[in-house]
């Protein structure tokens, strides 16, 4: 009888829990994943890590859903990209228009550090709560680069580095002591881009008037009484607080559950027919490299690989059900070899079906090289895209060498062949060598740049010369063509393929457990496109990087302290 009554609780709780209502939570403390797992190591450190996907298509479907009566937030830890964030407002701006609650709760936006982008992510929500201990960082933009050619002069090393042209600032490091005006221009101009975008969100989101911002931060950072005297918060509490006064005016029976559950257990509920048409999505995220995708199991970022997404391309573009193709960017760039691989793959896709991209936080130098070809490029207008320009160099260890008493010797065959060894420099004719290099890759880019945007060469060259351009400028001059984030991607491939609003999106490449395990027969399989973990560094210019200390990159690479946070 115990045991039968245990069962019958048991059911009833789980029937009110499919009846009850819903109060959608994100905990963004960890950060959020831009795309599915790319390899084995990348699923077990972004297990806990809800995908930005899913919580963008879980807000979008709850907007409809009478179950959810509200949605609570907790913004801190880990920081996210300017771009990301301006998704995420994006959504809550559209889920809250539904009429349903949204909170914001912090316990700390910046703790005596700045806190400006995740605060612009909390004035999209309808109440803004702060933990009584904390601060709002509202500080303001700024991007800072350090010079290293007097530490390198003083320890006997020398860079050798040309770059096309005045604005692709990547090797400026090395062989500046200074900003030139150039760079000083366009990171003024990238400053002052997103300060115009984060002052007018604060100012819509908090009812303030712009010129009251900009007066605001000028005053910050802001204790958490500070803040609320301010306005720029609307009430002092703790989450246990903001919690209870949720569930009192979302129901005392309303039960909490993530968003991204939310997602995957609709998603669930509604599979798509195999055979259904649909929209491919295919994520693009990391430095650009020629081989698979897959990172290092001794850490950093990971790396797309021209292999993995040119597969992934492919099966999208041979499946006739995919009737459309969204390609997800997030990139600095890197191998010029690798991105035009990539690049030819979307050309030929786009012969047969719509290709649209949507970028990400970056999309810059090789980002954009593999993003130019698309029948449209969405990005939002924080993401920093353009960098249409191209470097190399070496560093010349000779002095430092010598210092520490090493000697070094080369036995070679061919005027040429020791032209790379960091023991020596460039001689004149190598140089020739160089330049012609980097004239061709920069007219190559510069050329398809203007095919594919449909703009004269001359205007091509203009926009380019290596300049980084925030999204927001990047639609006025024609480099972009909207912005919005991936569902606004998506919603613009269903229609360019005629196909209905809810038209399911599947994740390419798309491999049953089966094809996982055997691996590919040849290059044309889809399991072709499988990712890995990489034991070695990332192409030929893994040694330079590693005697200088660096991560591995390529020539056409955005350097990592453009990053908007």
């Amino acid at each position: 009888m115990d045991a039968g009554k245990a069962i019958i609780e048991t059911v009833e709780k789980l029937r009110q829990r499919r009846t009850a209502p819903l109060i959608l939570e994100l905990d963004l403390t960890e950060g959020l994943t831009e795309g599915p797992p790319a390899d084995p190591l990348a699923a077990v450190l972004s297990m806990r890590k809800p995908r930005l996907a899913d919580v963008l298509s879980g807000l979008k479907r709850a907007r409809q859903d009478p179950r959810v009566k509200a949605l609570v937030v907790k913004i801190g830890g880990q920081p996210l990209g300017l771009a990301m964030v301006q998704e995420l407002r994006q959504a809550v701006i559209h889920f809250r228009a539904s009429g349903k609650l949204t909170v914001a709760f912090s316990e700390s936006f910046g703790e005596f550090g700045g806190g400006t982008v995740p605060y612009y992510l909390a004035t999209a929500f309808e109440r803004l709560y702060l933990q009584p201990s904390g601060d709002v960082g509202l500080t303001g933009v700024a991007l800072e680069q350090r010079f290293v050619k007097g530490a390198l002069e003083k320890l006997g090393v020398g860079f050798e580095a040309g770059q096309r042209h005045e604005y692709k600032t990547a090797p400026n490091t090395f062989t500046q002591d200074h900003m030139t005006d150039p760079h000083r221009e366009s990171m003024a101009r990238i400053v002052e881009s997103v300060t115009e975008t984060l002052v007018a969100g604060i100012a819509d989101g908090r009812r303030l008037d712009p010129g009251k911002v900009r007066e605001l931060v000028d005053r910050g950072p802001f204790t958490a009484s500070e803040a609320q005297e301010a306005g720029l918060v609307d009430g002092l509490a703790y989450r246990d607080e903001v919690y209870d006064e949720l569930k009192r005016t979302a129901g005392d029976d309303a039960h909490l559950l993530y968003v991204s559950r939310y997602a995957r257990g609709a998603a669930v509920r509604k599979l798509p027919h195999p055979m259904a048409d649909s929209v491919a999505l295919v994520h693009a995220t990391g430095m650009i490299r020629t081989g698979r995708s897959g990172r290092s199991p001794l850490g950093g970022g990971g790396a797309m690989g021209s292999d993995t997404i040119s597969a992934a391309l492919r099966a999208a573009r041979r499946d006739d059900h995919v009737k459309a193709v969204v390609f997800r960017v997030d990139s600095p760039g890197g191998s010029y070899v690798a991105s035009d691989t990539v690049w030819r793959e979307v050309t030929l896709t786009r012969k047969v079906k719509p290709v649209i991209v949507s970028m990400g936080d970056l999309a810059a130098s090789g980002g954009y090289f593999i993003s130019m070809a698309a029948d449209v490029i969405v990005a939002q207008p924080g993401t920093l895209t353009g960098s249409i320009g191209v470097y190399g160099g070496k560093p010349v260890f000779a002095e430092l060498l010598e210092k520490v008493g090493v000697n070094s010797e080369m036995v070679a065959e061919g005027a040429n062949a020791g032209m790379f060894s960091t023991s020596r420099g460039f001689s004149p004719e190598q140089w020739e060598r160089i330049n012609a290099w980097l004239d061709r890759i920069y007219d190559d880019f510069v050329g398809k740049v203007a095919q594919s945007r449909d703009l004269s060469r001359e205007r091509a060259h203009e926009l380019a010369r290596g300049r980084v351009w925030t999204g927001a400028d990047a639609r006025s001059s024609g480099l972009v063509d909207e912005l919005g984030g991936l569902e606004d991607a998506l919603a613009m491939a269903r229609k360019r393929a005629g196909l209905a609003e809810d038209a399911p999106v599947r994740t390419y490449p798309r491999l049953n457990p089966l094809e996982r395990l055997r691996g590919p027969e040849s290059s044309e399989d889809r399991s072709a496109a499988l990712a890995r973990i990489r034991m070695d560094a990332w192409g030929p210019l893994a040694r330079l990087s590693a005697e200088l200390g660096l991560p591995a990159v390529g020539p056409l690479i955005l350097p990592g302290w453009y990053t908007i946070r």
